[in-house]
């Protein structure tokens, strides 16, 4: 997959190399051309100097032909503009803007745009973002048979009930949707951008990646 990232900070860099270590290629957007120097000398991925809501900026660095966007500026509002550009006017789906505020969360969330919040662990939250398929282990027990884990939920279970999708061995305790948590009841439904917190063994956990593929498999 290709993939833009715009801003070559810490974050921006650190996901400029991992997203090429796994294989994919990788455009990075800077305006100022020293911030390369972050990304190493064996990055080889495409290095372009400009601003990042430029429209041609944008397609020199490959936004026509990519998966996923992550702006990662030091500015929301510049994350937040980047973002609406690549989703409103190139069609990509696949798109995540840093914040510092978390205020803000909701209100991007809700124009359909992944938000992450300045944490420790911004570049793997982001990475899960424009990945999904990765894993995305939040906590393990002791003995190692219990984990919780974050899953993105595919577009086609937009209206199923949450618990319908529970097993003895895998159950989903929450859903993050519009940049909170909440806990769900035998309501609630799948909403389109939800993630769920799933609770399970390791196998039960294979067997709820499977059931989210073969849906996913399906369309809506």
């Amino acid at each position: 997959m290709h993939v833009v990232i715009v801003g070559c900070g810490r974050v921006g860099s650190t996901l400029g190399r991992e997203l090429t270590k796994a294989g994919h290629t990788v455009a990075v957007i800077d305006r100022k051309p020293e911030a390369f120097s972050r990304l190493g000398e064996g990055f080889t991925g495409q290095t372009i100097v400009g601003i990042g809501f430029d429209r041609d900026v944008l397609i020199e660095a490959g936004i026509e032909r990519a998966g996923a966007l992550a702006s990662v500026t030091n500015g929301d509002n510049s994350n937040i503009l980047i973002a609406r550009v690549a989703r409103e006017e190139f069609g990509l789906e696949r798109v995540v803007a840093r914040i510092y505020d978390p205020k803000r969360a909701e209100i991007y969330e809700r124009l359909g745009i992944a938000t992450v919040a300045t944490v420790k662990w911004t570049s793997e939250r982001i990475m899960r973002r424009i990945l999904p398929e990765l894993p995305a282990v939040e906590w393990t027990d002791p003995s190692a048979k219990v984990v919780l884990v974050e899953r993105e939920m595919p577009k086609s279970l937009v209206g199923t009930r949450v618990v319908s999708l529970d097993s003895p061995d895998a159950r989903v305790s929450a859903i993050r949707r519009l940049g909170a948590a909440v806990i769900i009841d035998d309501d609630t439904v799948v909403q389109e951008g939800d993630v769920a917190y799933v609770m399970a063994s390791v196998a039960g956990l294979t067997a709820f990646d499977a059931t989210l593929a073969n849906s996913n498999g399906k369309g809506h």
